[in-house]
């Protein structure tokens, strides 16, 4: 399927529910609120700022401009990122926007509309002697386990190192990001795997310890998460979503964490394809 066939699949559901302005379902218009989860641990995305301990983020903003234009609440709450989809399904939480990508595996009971461009990028210490990604073959290279990192790293490391001939990448896992970063600066691993939306922020937060090695190594997108039978929240999302890209709300609050070349130009349904 093209990226074409995704904005068409947007524009109907946009055409199909215009009569109704894409209205919430009756049970949050009572309520007045959404009920959002997320893994604070995943910054710029969403963290507890250390000077105030408020929670903050790119993923934070744009949920707060969007509850906003649907007129209602947010209430937050925070979970292991292993949590996020259990929280989900269980009804915990109202959809997921938290630093989760779109992966094909997860859509048997959720849809995603993607809003925010990503990949997997290696990095080192700086004071590390790797000059290319395949220097890392052979080497010891962390990712946070419940991502899909791991297996993005597996498939790199056979196309780029086994093929080659070379010894693969041993996958070390961790429990998110803070975790890896710790086992990496620890040299308990040689490198570690992040998505190229984070790294930006981990050099800006510890000046001169990273060193980025090579463009990210896959391409992704990360999404807001809904359950497959929860059709008319996802379709009221989506549509604040795409007036926000139209009046540029969106790309400014991109701009402001340092993101604006992640930009998608309109949601996209399922878009990954992977």
């Amino acid at each position: 399927m093209t990226r074409l066939s995704y904005f068409l699949g947007i524009a109907a559901l946009a055409a199909a529910t215009s009569a109704q302005a894409a209205e919430l379902p009756a049970e949050i218009k009572q309520a007045g609120a959404l009920k959002l989860t997320v893994n604070s641990t995943y910054a710029p995305m969403e963290y507890r700022d250390p000077a105030t301990n408020e929670l903050v983020g790119l993923d934070v903003d744009l949920a707060n401009e969007l509850a906003k234009r649907l007129g209602v609440k947010i209430v937050w709450s925070e979970t292991p990122f292993a949590e996020l989809i259990p929280s989900l399904q269980t009804k915990r939480a109202d959809f997921i926007i938290s630093g989760i990508s779109d992966r094909a595996s997860r859509r048997e009971t959720a849809d995603f509309v993607d809003y925010l461009g990503t990949g997997p990028q290696f990095f080192v210490m700086a004071e590390n002697e790797a000059k290319a990604a395949t220097d890392l073959c052979g080497k010891k290279v962390g990712t946070t386990r419940s991502t899909s990192f791991p297996v993005e790293i597996e498939k790199w490391s056979k196309q780029n190192c086994e093929a080659a001939g070379r010894p693969v990448i041993q996958y070390v896992p961790g429990e998110n990001s803070i975790d890896v970063r710790n086992q990496l600066k620890q040299g308990r691993i040689d490198a570690a795997v992040q998505g190229s939306e984070t790294l930006p922020y981990a050099q800006t937060q510890e000046p001169g310890k990273y060193r980025v090695i090579g463009e990210p190594f896959a391409k992704g997108y990360q999404g807001i998460m809904f359950r497959k039978d929860d059709a008319v929240l996802r379709e009221a999302v989506t549509e604040k979503l795409a007036a926000m890209i139209a009046d540029g709300s969106y790309k400014a609050v991109l701009d402001k964490w340092g993101l604006g070349a992640n930009a998608v130009v309109q949601p996209m349904l399922n878009a990954a394809s992977q």
